[in-house]
């Protein structure tokens, strides 16, 4: 009994400078630090020994410096060059292509794969399928756009509602609602009273969130206003919005080609010339489109 007493009170006396070991060194998480210390303390002998091997085992084996001399760490690109899947290559067609198929079976087939797919990108393209003369492949189409149209519609109304109401939110609703309607209204799916409608629910609520908080509204709500403005086209509203936007954001290049695009759509040589001598003199890079579109006016 004498000698079992002894063991725990040395036992004790070990985990109590294990623990202010660990308090002073600081190395050691405290609930790691706690943890070890009461299985020590509920393991007399047990407990210290097997933490005392777990230690020695990982300075043996686990805490050696690692051998890095087969590692290279270079900031060089390195391209990776997988070869073209030709069968892949060889089966993939535009949605446009495909609907000119006369056979019915493979035809029904591609627009059941269409369904299953991310479709809402291709709606343009599908509705070229309502006048297909097979019916049913006109009714997968007509099916389609029934069930995103109606979703878009219904959607539309409610964050309309939300942006009306005056709240800390509003001008983030009002823009949110901006960026839900375009992707649809860009690919021309609706009537064209229909359309024009949207839109000019559009310049609406931009121009509530101009009225409440211009700063921010972002140069690309911008550009997406003054595209579907475009469109109808209300070339007085796209102008208004064009105008704003270089008055916000000068040093972005969607600013001058909203203006550009405006003043080739209407004809106007001379607002033409002097924004694109103002986009020369200007610092930013001018893209592809901007630079075809210069080239075609001229």
């Amino acid at each position: 009994m004498k000698f079992f007493i002894f063991l725990l009170v040395i036992n004790f006396i070990v985990v109590v400078i294990y623990v202010i070991w660990n308090h002073l060194r600081g190395k050691e998480k405290n609930l790691s630090t706690w943890m070890k210390a009461i299985v020590m303390l509920l393991c007399p002998v047990v407990g210290p020994t097997f933490l005392c091997a777990a230690f020695l085992l990982y300075k043996l084996f686990m805490a050696q410096a690692m051998d890095l001399s087969d590692v290279v760490f270079s900031k060089e690109r390195v391209k990776t060059f997988i070869p073209p899947d030709e069968e892949r290559g060889r089966n993939m067609v535009s949605i446009e292509e495909a609907l000119e198929v006369t056979d019915k079976k493979s035809l029904r087939t591609f627009m059941m794969n269409v369904i299953r797919g991310d479709y809402r990108k291709y709606l343009s393209s599908i509705s070229l399928a309502l006048n297909n003369e097979d019916t049913e492949t006109a009714h997968y189409a007509a099916s389609i756009l029934q069930d995103v149209l109606g979703e878009f519609r219904e959607n539309v109304q409610e964050k309309y509602q939300l942006s009306q109401v005056e709240d800390e939110q509003q001008v983030q609703h009002c823009i949110e609602l901006i960026e839900y309607m375009n992707p649809i209204l860009e690919q021309k799916i609706l009537t064209n009273l229909e359309q024009n409608s949207m839109i000019e629910r559009m310049d609406e609520v931009l121009e509530k969130a101009w009225s409440l908080e211009p700063e921010k509204i972002s140069s690309v709500v911008y550009e997406k206003l003054c595209a579907r403005l475009m469109e109808i086209p209300d070339y007085e509203k796209c102008g208004k919005w064009a105008q704003r936007s270089m008055e916000q954001y000068p040093g972005v290049l969607s600013s001058y080609t909203c203006q550009l695009k405006l003043f080739f759509s209407n004809g106007d040589k001379e607002n033409f010339f002097r924004v694109m001598n103002e986009l020369k003199a200007s610092d930013i890079t001018i893209d592809k489109e901007t630079l075809e579109l210069i080239r075609i006016f001229m």
